[in-house]
């Protein structure tokens, strides 16, 4: 049987989704700095409190956005209303569980920089020098930042739950909102554990991927969309078809921008992924293709302690002349086809189908 889809009343408009996700996200910190405004008595406690939502702020007013995108374009594809309000909470809490996310992890690397900022735990680490506080600065910066991580993780399930979405399709997609959250610890603690035992390990890096990316950044935020709008398994199935290659061909690449890319670009240090480590498919591609001398040369860089520029750019090189970053290109085309490949047979309205490609150009077709 062949299903009409209705013609959208409106162009299809991957901007204002942001921005309306950005002003649903706005909304719901003006909501909590005015509820706990009462939880402390002094005016001090309620200063550390707006100056704590206004971090939050900062923090959450960055990034691409990709995850609420998948989401919203998600319920689109399942027939989902593109005025209902309720996926726009929905999508926008999908920031915040990836603000608790990106809080925690640049905890665990060790990161000093986001989005071209300092992290939320070196901010507080350097305010707590300034300010002359008791204790160690270092302890302070990690412990306010992994509180307001679990903050972060909390208004999560709020705002979803909030969301005004039918009770029924909320009680729904719970089970997988569960799966994404083991599947994103999963992907974390392979990370962590692979950084640790150095095997240097193209499949290994492949799993990391699999998890701690493409279903997390992907698949499940096109599932939620798509089962808060009603979807089947069909047309679920089809978004993993198509997530599962593009979330993975979004890493590669930026893999590719965290060992090459502009610092005007990706807001960090330039390879910044090789000053600390970071066990990629390009690292590991490039060990497996370099040469004795150049293996060697490699062992010797990072058994110097904190790469200076000029070994950083050594390093670079060794992954160009080696053919890694080839190799790597390759699997970023591949998968992008792939994604591609199941983006036609997918059984959505054309203008969905539109956005699903220009959406898979802006993940893969990064500028370094």
């Amino acid at each position: 049987m062949t299903t009409t889809f209705p013609v959208p009343s409106h162009p299809v408009d991957v901007d204002g989704v942001r921005e309306r996700v950005d002003a649903a996200l706005s909304r719901f910190l003006d909501v909590q700095e005015d509820r706990y405004r009462g939880m402390t008595a002094d005016e001090a406690g309620r200063a550390q409190w707006a100056a704590a939502i206004d971090t939050l702020r900062t923090f959450l007013a960055g990034g691409k956005r990709l995850r609420p995108a998948f989401c919203f374009w998600g319920w689109r594809g399942a027939g989902g209303d593109p005025d209902d309000e309720g996926i726009i909470a929905a999508a926008a809490a999908l920031e915040l569980l990836h603000a608790f996310a990106l809080i925690h992890d640049d905890i665990i690397d060790g990161s000093d920089t986001r989005r071209g900022a300092p992290s939320l735990h070196r901010q507080h680490t350097d305010l707590h020098q300034h300010q002359r506080m008791r204790g160690s600065s270092e302890l302070f910066g990690t412990s306010v930042a992994l509180l307001l991580g679990d903050l972060c993780l909390a208004w999560f399930h709020e705002l979803l739950g909030a969301s005004g979405l039918p009770p029924q399709r909320l009680a729904a997609v719970q089970p997988l909102v569960a799966q994404s959250f083991a599947e994103l610890v999963l992907g974390q603690y392979l990370d962590v554990t692979e950084q640790a035992l150095a095997t240097h390990s193209v499949e290994r890096a492949c799993t990391i991927i699999h998890y701690k990316t493409a279903k997390y950044t992907v698949e499940r935020p096109l599932h939620l969309g798509g089962l808060l709008a009603g979807a089947d398994s069909d047309l679920l199935d089809s978004y993993t078809a198509y997530a599962l290659p593009l979330g993975e061909a979004y890493q590669l690449r930026d893999d590719v921008l965290g060992a090459f890319g502009d610092p005007a670009v990706t807001g960090k240090p330039v390879g910044d992924d090789l000053r600390t480590r970071k066990p990629t498919v390009l690292l590991a591609a490039a060990r497996r293709r370099a040469g004795t001398a150049e293996l060697a040369e490699l062992d010797r860089a990072f058994a110097a302690g904190d790469l200076d520029d000029q070994r950083v750019r050594r390093v670079q090189s060794i992954i160009v002349e080696c053919g890694a970053l080839a190799e790597v290109e390759r699997l970023i085309g591949t998968r992008a086809a792939s994604a591609r490949r199941a983006l036609a047979g997918m059984r959505v309205p054309e203008h969905v189908r539109g956005t699903l490609t220009e959406l898979l150009t802006a993940a893969t077709d990064r500028n370094r």
